[in-house]
Order: C-alpha cells, then structure tokens, then sequence
C-alpha cells in the first residue's frame, strides 16, 4: 500500500491511496475537509465526480452527528445519484467519551440505505476495511454497468473460450 499526504495550508488535505483489490490496484483520491462550512462551494464541486463519499462523524461530538443529514442532503442535490455513501463513527477508541450511541449511527445509514461502521483513526481500527468495502461497492457498481450499458457485447471465458453472454461476465 502507498500513501501520499500532502498537507495543504487552506485547510483540505488532499490523499491519494492506492490499494490493491481483485488483482487491480486501485487509485483512491481523498480530499478531506473536515466539514467545514468556508469550503462548502469546494466540495460541492467535487461531489460530481466523486465515485464514493465517506461521511465522518466523531462519536464524542453531537453536533458533528447531527451535521451528517446536512451533509446527506448536500450530496443528494450535487453528487451524481448513483455515488455510493458511507457512514463513518471515528474515535470509537474513546468509549469513555462517547456522546452519540452506535445504533443511531446505524439509524440513519438504515434510514439512508447506506453503509455503516465505527472506526478510529488513531488507534488504525477499520480503517483499512472502510476504504476496501467502499472501493469494492464501487467496483461492483462499475462491473454492473459494464455490463448493462451494451446488452449486445459478447464475453469470452478466457480458460474455455466459450461465448458467454455479458451478464455472466462476473462469473468467468
């Protein structure tokens, strides 16, 4: 895995990740703003292109939960409608501290048909599956257009060399 970090003095960091997945090394571009409202025309800009969105809250912090439907709402009206959303609950390493329950994380990713999971950055937990199960919601959502946008292509199984039709392509 390799990480780039560039540090950036108007307050967005911006990541690239590279991960490997099904064979492939994927190319992840992270830019972080952290929420804050001064950027709010910036990420709506880069909700277009966006293939995946990770919405972080900090669990000993109401109020950053409770921005999380400001946020969902914000995609909804500026990302692309099939972008896949994820929920992310950080500092799950300060139970003590805990300010927002787990289930109402779980709540409104139910409500939203979105996926969920808490995480800590600082202690490195789910971090990693986090960015792996969204890259692989998104290959998946990709390997499902491929495959529906021309019903007219023909797949051929590389081992057998059998036509299949395009629909079973997932499966050679």
């Amino acid at each position: 895995m390799i990480l780039f970090y560039f540090p950036c003095l108007s307050g967005i960091d911006f990541k690239i990740k590279t991960i490997e997945l099904r064979g492939k090394k994927i190319k992840l571009q992270i830019w972080d703003t952290a929420g804050q409202e001064r950027f709010h025309t910036i990420t709506t800009s880069y909700y277009r292109g966006a293939m995946g969105i990770m919405l972080v809250y900090d669990i000993t912090n109401e109020k950053s939960f409770d921005n999380i439907v400001k946020w969902l709402r914000n995609i909804d009206e500026h990302a692309n409608e099939d972008v896949e959303k994820m929920i992310l609950g950080n500092k799950c390493d300060m139970a003590d501290k805990r300010a927002v329950r787990k289930e109402r994380g779980e709540n409104i990713a139910r409500e939203h048909d979105i996926r969920f999971m808490e995480t800590s950055a600082k202690a490195n937990t789910n971090i990693e599956l986090a960015f792996r199960e969204l890259a692989e919601a998104i290959l998946d959502k990709i390997a499902g257009k491929e495959t529906t946008d021309n019903p007219d292509r023909v797949v051929v199984n590389r081992s057998t060399g059998e036509r299949l039709p395009a629909y079973k392509a997932c499966c050679t």
